[in-house]
């Protein structure tokens, strides 16, 4: 049975991949460095589940410092010549966009009849994991009909893979670490102290102000942690589960669906979120990191408050 592990697998080889070009790059003064740092991020998605908590820790520990402390840098491999890749936007123009839907046509394909494909009588992909294992499959897919169509070297993802992920960073870490943090945030009881501070500040004989706290909480605790899967189980068990279920009957899954959209609202405004807002600025090369956060900002308080209305409105039955 084909398990997660090997959606860990592919991204730590490709991790493994940039860290060996990056170290041999001696255009980059602080290589050294930058192919430590990708290779221990290889290192955790190839050996994490054997160094242990201790180890993990650790390894955490040498990533921040290698990203803190500026000591990456960017490599100087050259990408193809400008005519050249002009010359290939030219002759392939939109016919590659369809190639591009590869991966989540095979995740839904996959995860709709990939239980029926067994072998040995077991399922094929573990049915538990299947949209994300058929995810990455597909960007396999991708990756390898990218190649063939447009009969570039193997080596060429590679090679931009390595300049896609050295124009983001550190930053491409955040996802992982901020979604961690909601774990340790659920262990620590965050979201009774929420639930206190939220009876001692506010009447719980009406609902709307409730609404309000659980979706305006949402949005700023996601501002402040930049993710809104380490909002969620803070906010959900400190006001939506105890509250707008438990005290006035809410639909759970209406109120944690519009709830997690309400964190997304607060995504789009933070620099806390850098896969959304300050990566699409760093490759696209703007000149304010901001730019992408002030574009969303009206969009995401409007979203907000249709948000409230809807959890209002729909949340709880008649």
């Amino acid at each position: 049975m084909i398990g997660i592990s090997v959606a860990y697998d592919l991204a730590g080889l490709m991790f493994a991949a940039i860290a060996w070009r990056a170290a041999r790059d001696a255009g980059n003064p602080r290589r050294l460095g930058a192919g430590l740092f990708w290779a221990l991020l290889a290192l955790s998605f190839l050996a994490g589940d054997h160094l242990g908590d201790l180890g993990n820790g650790i390894l955490v520990l040498a990533l921040a410092v290698l990203g803190g402390f500026g000591l990456m840098g960017r490599g100087t491999e050259a990408c193809a010549p400008r005519d050249a890749r002009e010359e290939q936007a030219r002759r392939w123009g939109y016919w590659l966009f369809p190639v591009l839907f590869l991966p989540p046509v095979i995740a839904l394909a996959g995860t709709i009849w990939g239980p029926a494909v067994t072998w040995n009588g077991q399922a094929l992909v573990d049915p538990r994991q299947g949209t994300l294992i058929w995810l990455a499959l597909g960007i396999v897919a991708v990756g390898l009909a990218t190649v063939m169509l447009t009969r570039q070297r193997l080596v060429a993802p590679l090679r931009d893979a390595r300049r896609l992920a050295e124009l983001v960073g550190w930053a491409i870490i955040l996802p992982q670490v901020l979604a961690a943090l909601g774990g340790i945030f659920a262990l620590a009881k965050v979201g009774d102290a929420v639930a206190l501070m939220v009876g001692q500040h506010l009447t719980l004989d009406h609902r709307f102000p409730l609404v309000c706290a659980y979706t305006g909480g949402m949005a700023l605790l996601t501002i402040l942690m930049g993710n809104a899967f380490a909002a969620f189980p803070v906010m959900t068990s400190g006001i939506a589960l105890p509250l707008l279920v438990g005290r006035f009957g809410g639909d759970p899954a209406v109120i944690s669906a519009i709830g997690m959209l309400s964190g997304f609202c607060g995504t789009l405004m933070t620099p806390m979120a850098a896969n959304f807002n300050i990566v699409p600025a760093a490759l696209l090369e703007l000149p304010d990191r901001n730019a992408v956060i002030r574009a969303q900002v009206p969009t995401a308080l409007l979203v907000l408050v249709a948000n409230t209305l809807l959890i209002q409105i729909l949340g709880f039955p008649k």
